[in-house]
């Protein structure tokens, strides 16, 4: 049986922090400390050196971001995981910038915590899918419907979003006007795209250029 990873929990909440301590206790994990302050947090990721630390971002005495960049700076190997109720974008990015290997909402918290353990675990990141699609603006089945798009339609989809004109990107792409006309209504069907006015992929296209980079 593979050991289960040292863990040590900080949120200023106590509800909060018992819930999470129970849930963990339950499913049998090696919960080596508790903390209701970033202090006390650092102060015992710095004594005991857990696998992981799953810290709320916004403490008393120091918060999660806090806490994350003392770590890095003194090249703990602790991988830190940041529990929070903000969706701010900037959060995001700095918990991206320091390399923090989770990131998870409260609210979706005890759905998640396990994934997000094994996963930092074996050595990767793990972005809740949840705050990932409230600060991109896109859901994961928008992504994964232009994934199946080919080259040629995701080149096209991007003139579309250029606005540029069926007759246009024939002659760009040195193709006939059937032939994009022809990929078109394939992205609509692989976009799984329903609205019946005739520039609905042109408003898709737009909404979702970033997708398109």
């Amino acid at each position: 049986m593979i050991a289960k990873p040292s863990i040590i929990i900080a949120d200023d909440h106590p509800l909060l922090l018992k819930g999470l301590n129970d849930f963990l206790i339950e499913r049998e994990y090696n919960l080596v400390g508790l903390a209701n302050d970033g202090l006390e947090a650092y102060n015992q990721i710095a004594e005991k050196m857990p696998e992981i630390a799953i810290l709320d971002i916004q403490m008393p005495q120091m918060s999660g971001i806090e806490i994350a960049q003392i770590c890095r700076t003194k090249q703990f190997t602790t991988k830190i995981v940041l529990i929070t109720l903000h969706k701010e974008k900037e959060l995001y990015q700095k918990a991206q910038e320091l390399n923090i290997f989770g990131y998870i909402l409260k609210e979706f918290a005890l759905e998640e915590i396990e994934n997000c353990i094994k996963t930092v675990t074996d050595g990767k990141h793990f972005f809740s899918p949840k705050i990932k699609e409230l600060i991109s603006g896109f859901s994961e089945t928008e992504t994964e419907n232009l994934n199946i798009l080919t080259p040629s339609e995701k080149k096209i989809l991007k003139l579309i979003a250029m606005d540029k004109t069926t007759r246009e990107i024939a002659e760009q792409l040195f193709i006939s006007h059937r032939t994009v006309e022809k990929h078109r209504s394939n992205i609509i069907n692989k976009l799984k795209i329903t609205d019946p006015k005739t520039n609905s992929l042109l408003i898709w296209a737009k909404e979702n250029h970033e997708l398109l980079k």
